[in-house]
């Protein structure tokens, strides 16, 4: 090969760099002008005489399309390059690639060719055998990165881990990797069973149409991605059903909460990641301001780095790009792209051009007799910046969230017998437990045909002696299953228990008729669906939410949260969301992430890829058959105290409220006597199922339509069931249904106001007075009932709290910020983490009790924990959205092993306001970011991290006893309010609007008045979370007449009203770390603990001996039967023997 012609003067003061073959090789590319630019770099200097003669060049050449080798990071790294002083590129013309045989194509020592669309391979390998210049990347191997099955085939040579997977071969000439059966929730390839969520790729990696499918019962459809066009990579499709033509390879879904790692390979000893938001979770291209999509680079586990030299030796690719999925603590490859740069990284186009070079030279330079040797340099230390003096840093958030608005929860039982049944029973393993549960649409269909058959039948008149249903049971059975004309697996479910003697005999006239065979129970269950309110109101919440993280200016700047959305954006907040098992809770916790996140779209791939199911070890999920004895004892004596048909004594108020809770004898006062104020309501009941058959009867009716899509119809089946359900056939009422009631008639008058129908507001307020007495005392009367209860529900959440606190430091399962390439962010060491728990009401009474009773802090001693349990006390409802809030802090400048070092705050909102003026409600002390314990020059200074820096204060700030920052009810929006002064409150909230605040209110604020302590203590009320309103054209307030909110905004088409959420109230704000994890630990060794039953049954009895008689006097002989020592139930794992692998 000659030697091209070169110029006259020194490599090191022109690099080498041409386009153009071998005649042509003079022409400089004038598009690269920064060819002539020097680095200060040692690597591309030597101490040589300028004006000795230049060596033998070394040639690289670049063959690829002119988009490739023209492309930003390809200039920049060839720029690099050729400053090597025996190094010189060219770059082969498109056309002649195209067009010219390869025996007229540029001559070189060295390749650098990689496939890309139009790209002819073939010529390439053609010119490598006539030529044989040394392969930055081989060529052969390309061929195998065009299909994903090669790419799968050889990653899995390698013992390298990939999602479970299976390829459908629509070939045929091989008909036995074509078998594919299609169910409603899952496929079945060639044998191979992949239930939803799974991926559907085509097997030719140049198609980029991959679909996710998502299961029923999250909501169903697919989500589509594709290449990138504009802002968009994907989108939603209600399309359930898998291709029908060409050949896919059908894989798991890895849950990676969102998030894609991009891995960039340049030999085998060099990987660079970046991170990016996952193009399945909505479809939006984040994109900077140059309109390029954001991702930012993370640190790879030693674990991911073995992966990727495995996987640049196994391609023979030295530079190749591959996709990383975390998912469950592991990592997967799930896709080889070959020959990909890194964009917008000066470091990383530093070190390829380094590498490379020395790879060309170490491979060439003694063949061509060139002086040179590797250098070697110190390796780079990864230094992680730390806050410097004394700050403090908000280092987890921990939240454990009620579900939003819900349709009423109905529920209604039928013994079966019919063999129809029976064998469905069997069909689905009943036998094996004696109990089965269908909830997923074909199950359901099985059972809406076979009540459809039985009434039938019933119809014709055939009277079969096995058909002992009643029809009207059957027929309500086929109608709620008739509902919405289709299934979403979320909102019905059926149950059913295997009886082996039948249902147990009520009376002797039973005995002479029923048979003792087996039968079975069969319990339908509906309703209890997330409403259009439901799903707004956690949107808006998690909006709101982003108020307590720090910082957040720059390009986040006028967005409420900001602080949030830049930590999760650069890969510093560490997020998990679990939700129970229910429809409801799972939507909210999609909703709520949808809004915290800024996410856009459907629930359906947020929920998929945002939510984990906790209903593993009782975490968020409880079964109400495996609960204590203590709670049927409970309800027995609720039930014996609320049938007294006299007004309360004061013996009466000992027994039932032996707290002194202030929300429990409140509504005591107002019931009076409870079996009279029972007869108003059932009174009120039979009036309101009255006006409503009235209303059916009225042709004007006939077509209305309620709120949610309910029919008067359904309506008055759910009024009339707690009609006929309530006042039993001995004339005494069942106290277990006032939560039911409570619960129709709240929805009713907040979404079904327009139907003016007479006595809601009255039903609704005695109502309420009675569900205030029942429903918290469910979970225990007494203190050692409501902990017994309490442990019952909710010790493994107890548990996992504790690990989310002690896990906060050296998490290698995290995507963490790499500090040398991180560009505009400042603290890339700052890492969050935040662990959000969405469930039902059971588990958020019991933690409170938990934290309430469980002995935190003393009362007496402390001040700050008395006001914050005589807020409690004072708080009758823990409605939809209530939150219980943990803030962990760390002072980086305290001594690792000192208490001081980590800093917790207790946070609590009662949820979403009810029908009471705002001013009646109880009010607590104010969200109260900072310690009264310390200093403020402790508190973390947020301008050292100039894009995520709060603004500070240009003067003192003041603390008034009434907080100015009232709600806006005429605007309706969502105000992060609580606008908090880092400086002065600390480093947990951003504080955008502070100095307009003050400068639009003219005060002039001093600080000289009161102690820092006692400002703190003091502090007002602040709004911080004041959540939209929203207005349905067709709905009033809650039944308040019209005009009584005429400030309200109209919005969210459907949602009725959606009422504000009230603010997050600080329980305690100096708590230690250490404080908390010894008090969670003998929690939990005082609930495992062997005697705790007896003992409790004991003080029980002691406590309430001298107002009342002894509990078991008045309890039906098969609830004492139920009572268990807490090591047998099932609901309690035994955590010395147990860990957690949902971290």
């Amino acid at each position: 090969m000659s030697e091209p012609a070169s110029p006259g003067e020194s490599q090191r003061a022109a690099p080498r760099f041409f386009v153009g073959c071998e005649d042509d090789e003079s022409e400089g590319l004038e598009d690269y002008d920064g060819c002539n630019m020097r680095t200060d770099m040692e690597l591309y200097e030597d101490d040589e005489d300028a004006d000795s003669p230049p060596e033998r060049q070394i040639v690289v050449g670049i063959c690829s399309m002119m988009k490739k080798s023209k492309s930003k990071p390809m200039t920049q790294i060839l720029e690099r390059l050729c400053r090597f002083e025996y190094i010189t590129v060219v770059i082969f013309p498109e056309d002649v690639i195209l067009n010219e045989p390869v025996d007229k194509w540029p001559l070189c020592d060295c390749l650098v060719s990689f496939h890309s669309k139009g790209f002819p391979l073939d010529k390439a390998v053609s010119y490598a055998n006539l030529r044989n210049p040394l392969l930055i990347n081989d060529l052969n191997t390309q061929y195998y990165i065009q299909d994903r099955r090669e790419v799968y085939r050889i990653l899995q040579q390698e013992g390298i881990d990939l999602p479970r997977y299976a390829v459908l071969n629509r070939d045929p000439d091989k008909p036995d990797e074509c078998n594919l059966v299609e169910g409603e929730d899952h496929v079945e390839v060639n044998g191979e069973v992949f239930p939803k969520p799974f991926v559907e790729k085509p097997v030719c990696a140049e198609d980029h149409n991959v679909y996710i499918y998502y299961p029923t019962s999250a909501g169903g459809g697919s989500q589509r991605l594709f290449r990138k066009i504009g802002s968009r990579s994907s989108v939603y499709s209600p399309e359930s059903n898998v291709r029908k033509t060409g050949s896919y390879i059908y894989e798991e879904f890895m849950p990676t909460d969102g998030t894609d790692v991009k891995v960039y390979t340049v030999g085998p000893d060099y990987a660079h990641a970046e991170a990016r938001k996952s193009p399945a979770l909505d479809g939006k291209v984040e994109r900077d301001s140059e309109g390029k999509e954001i991702r930012y680079p993370v640190m790879l586990t030693a674990m991911e780095k073995l992966v990727a030299r495995k996987v640049c030796l196994a391609f023979k690719q030295t530079v190749c790009g591959f996709d990383l999925l975390r998912a469950n603590g592991h990592s997967y490859v799930c896709d080889v792209n070959g020959f990909s740069f890194v964009k917008n990284s000066m470091k990383y186009y530093d070190d390829c051009a380094k590498i490379l070079g020395n790879i060309v030279m170490r491979e060439l330079a003694p063949q061509f007799h060139i002086p040179w040797s590797i250098p070697t340099e110190a390796e780079d230390i990864p230094i992680v910046p730390t806050t410097s003096g004394t700050m403090m840093e908000l280092r987890c958030v921990i939240a454990i969230i009620r579900h939003g608005d819900r349709t009423p929860k109905q529920k209604m039982k039928m013994e079966v017998r019919n063999p129809m049944f029976f064998e469905l029973f069997d069909k689905y393993g009943g036998y094996k437990t004696g109990k089965l549960k269908l909830k997923k649409p074909k199950q359901l269909q099985e059972v809406l045909d076979i009540a459809r058959q039985l009434l039938l039948e019933l119809g014709d008149g055939r009277e079969d002696c096995e058909i002992e249903e009643k029809k009207s049971k059957l027929e309500q059975l086929k109608t709620v299953l008739e509902m919405y004309g289709h299934f979403s697996g979320i909102n019905r479910k059926v149950q059913i228990t295997y009886l082996p003697h039948g249902q147990p005999k009520t009376s002797s006239e039973e005995e002479d008729t029923r048979k003792e065979c087996p039968s079975l129970l069969l319990v339908l269950k509906w309703g209890g669906e997330l409403t259009p309110a439901g799903r707004v109101q956690a949107e808006e919440l998690g909006r709101a939410f982003r108020c307590m993280y720090p910082g957040g200016q720059g390009d986040y700047a006028g967005f409420p949260g900001c602080g949030l959305l830049r930590l999760h954006s650069t890969y510093r907040h560490d997020l998990k969301i679990y939700a129970s098992d229910e429809g409801r809770v799972q939507m909210t916790a999609a909703a709520f992430a949808k809004g915290l996140l800024a996410l856009e779209g459907e629930l359906t791939p947020i929920l998929v890829q945002m939510v984990k199911s906790a209903n593993m070890n009782g975490l968020l999920d409880n079964d109400s058959d495996s609960l204590s004895g203590c709670q049927h004892r409970v309800k027995a004596r609720l039930h014996e105290i609320m049938q007294k048909d006299q007004e309360f004594t004061e013996e009466d108020y000992d027994r039932l409220a032996p707290t002194g809770a202030a929300s429990v004898v409140n509504s005591m006062r107002i019931v009076e006597n409870p079996v009279m104020t029972c007869d108003q309501v059932y009174t009120l009941i039979q009036s309101l199922t009255s006006q409503i058959r009235k209303r059916l009867e009225d042709p004007k009716s006939a077509d209305l339509q309620l709120y949610h899509s309910e029919s008067l119809e359904l309506m008055l089946q759910r009024w009339s069931k707690l009609e006929r359900d309530f006042r039993m056939k001995s004339g005494r009422y069942d106290i277990s249904k006032i939560p039911d009631i409570y619960d129709c008639v709240k929805y009713d008058v907040q979404h079904n106001a327009t139907l003016g129908l007479e006595d809601t507001l009255e039903l609704f307020r005695l109502s309420r007075a009675l569900a205030d007495i029942i429903i918290p005392q469910e979970y225990g009367i007494n203190k050692v009932e409501k902990l017994d209860i309490a442990y019952a529900y909710c010790l493994p959440l107890v548990k996992k709290i504790q690990l989310d606190l002690q896990r906060t430091h050296e998490d290698e399962s995290v995507n963490k910020l790499h500090p040398l390439y991180s560009r505009g962010v400042m603290s890339p060491g700052r890492h969050v983490r935040t662990r959000l728990y969405f469930t039902s009401e059971s588990h958020v009474h019991s933690l409170l009790s938990t934290f309430r009773y469980g002995g935190l802090l003393d009362e007496e001693k402390d001040q700050q924990w008395k006001r914050a349990m005589d807020y409690l006390g004072a708080v009758s409802e823990l409605n939809y959205m209530t939150q219980i809030v943990i803030m962990l802090y760390e002072d980086n400048n305290k001594d690792p092993s000192s208490e001081e070092r980590f800093h917790v705050e207790l946070h609590f909102s009662p949820g979403v306001k009810g029908c009471e003026e705002e001013e009646k409600a109880p009010m607590g002390f104010g969200f109260r970011p900072a310690s009264a314990e310390v200093n403020p020059g402790s508190l973390e200074d947020l301008s050292r991290d100039e894009p995520d820096r709060a603004l500070p204060l240009s003067e003192p700030m003041g603390i008034h006893r009434r907080s100015p920052l009232i709600r806006n009810r005429k605007t309706g929006s969502m105000e992060c309010a609580g606008l908090f002064s880092t400086t002065v409150l600390g480093g947990s909230s951003s504080a955008p609007n502070l100095q307009d605040y003050a400068r639009t209110h003219r005060k002039k604020f001093s600080s000289g008045s009161l102690s820092y302590k006692d400002e703190l203590l003091s502090m007002p009320a602040v709004k911080r979370f004041s959540v939209s309103f929203a207005k349905h054209p067709t709905n009033g307030w809650w039944g308040c007449g019209p005009g009584s909110f005429p400030s309200l905004t109209a919005g969210f088409e459907g949602c009725s009203m959606v009422p504000s959420i009230y603010p997050l109230e600080t329980l305690h704000n100096s708590l230690s770390l250490k404080q908390v994890d010894e008090f969670i630990t003998a929690v939990c060794e005082t609930a495992l603990c062997e005697p705790l039953s007896s003992l409790l049954t004991a003080l029980s009895a002691m406590f309430d001996s001298q107002n009342q008689p002894s509990v078991d006097s008045y309890m039906p002989q098969r609830v004492l039967s139920s009572s268990v020592s807490p090591r047998q139930r099932s609901d309690r794992p035994p955590w010395c023997e147990c860990s957690f692998s949902f971290m």
